[in-house]
């Protein structure tokens, strides 16, 4: 099989020099007529340096004149948005009333469609506000689930991210969730943490405010967990804080996309409730230096069962390794059946 190639090879190169050589008297008579245009092209070189540096110059005006439009576009964006953002639903009176709405009106009716268990919930004890809390997204029924599974101290300080071309179409939906579940407006569809859009979002994590965001961008519509976007990975590193990976089974069972009320099992001789989970993970801070998808992979990790990778690690060491012979014993060597002798640095 080896002879075969290569006597195929060889065919094929004597074919290819067969065409080159018979194509050898046109290139010759192709030659004068090259060096008569060289003074020609001579000539032209001026006109050609020209063009490039109006092209050049061309380029540079449209990069300021698009850098303008986004500048523009930034402020518009930032404007709408916080425009858009109910911020009265901050406030401590409304606090009260999303408290009570939630432990007496909400939660009990969503309990009696589900049965939440709550893991690693004493990650709270060590945490410092404010974190991106990010988790994966399935039903509607994860936003309340997940901010009863939160202290009282921690559920209050939370801001949700929320679809801005769902949630807030109209005015009477966005005041409706804003006060349920003290929603943010954020686009979801490209540009969504670009041009300022995240103005109003910034300032509540400089006034110490959490944020719980769902990376998918909609929900999942068989349950799996979709692509993750960098969004979350990008606040962080941005504000310096850390990000605690929420995992969230059994509302999809309960209340699937396209059901507007939760159901329950079915069974004999009465129906039951769905068995949901919330399990908080440890922080995971961004590495210095590390890209916004090599974090999401750590999340990702954690919403996957599995280990979650450290950071991704600097291109150099921080610092020089010493060599081996550089570093002092601490076992002397004794004679065969002497036991071992500390030997003290120096």
């Amino acid at each position: 099989m080896g002879d075969g190639r290569v006597n195929r090879a060889i065919r094929e190169g004597k074919a290819r020099t067969g065409e080159i050589s018979a194509r050898m008297p046109e290139l010759k008579e192709r030659v004068p007529d090259l060096k008569e245009r060289v003074p020609e092209l001579k000539e032209r070189m001026p006109e050609f340096k020209a063009r490039g540096a109006e092209l050049t110059a061309r380029s540079a005006d449209e990069l300021r004149t698009r850098s303008t439009e986004l500048r523009t576009r930034g402020t518009e964006l930032a404007r709408h948005y916080a425009r858009m953002d109910v911020r009265w639903a901050r406030c401590p009176p409304v606090r009260a009333l999303r408290e009570g709405l939630l432990n007496f009106g909400l939660g009990p009716m969503i309990d009696v469609y589900t049965k939440p268990t709550v893991h690693g919930r004493e990650v709270f004890d060590t945490l410092v506000h404010p974190v991106v809390f990010v988790a994966n997204h399935s039903s509607h029924l994860d936003t309340p689930t997940i901010l009863r599974a939160m202290p009282m101290k921690w559920r209050q300080r939370t801001a949700v991210a929320a679809a801005a071309d769902y949630f807030y179409k109209s005015r009477l939906t966005a005041y409706g969730v804003a006060v349920l579940l003290n929603t943010v407006p954020l686009a979801r569809k490209g540009g969504g943490l670009a041009d300022g859009a995240t103005a109003h979002v910034d300032r509540l994590i400089e006034q110490r405010w959490n944020l719980l965001m769902f990376p998918e961008g909609t929900r999942s519509r068989n349950g799996e967990i979709g692509k993750l976007r960098s969004g979350a990975a990008v606040l962080a590193a941005q504000h310096g804080v850390a990000i605690v990976p929420i995992h969230v089974t059994g509302t999809h069972e309960a209340m699937p996309p396209g059901r507007n009320w939760p159901k329950r099992r079915p069974g004999r001789p009465f129906s039951r409730r769905h068995p949901v989970e919330v399990r908080f993970g440890a922080p995971i801070w961004p590495g210095e230096g590390e890209h916004r998808h090599d974090v999401m992979a750590r999340v990702r990790a954690f919403f996957e069962g599995r280990e979650v990778p450290p950071p991704t690690p600097p291109r150099e060491p921080v610092a020089p390794v010493r060599p081996p012979e550089a570093v002092p014993a601490l076992v002397k060597a004794p004679p065969a059946g002497e036991p071992l002798v500390p030997v003290a640095r120096r």
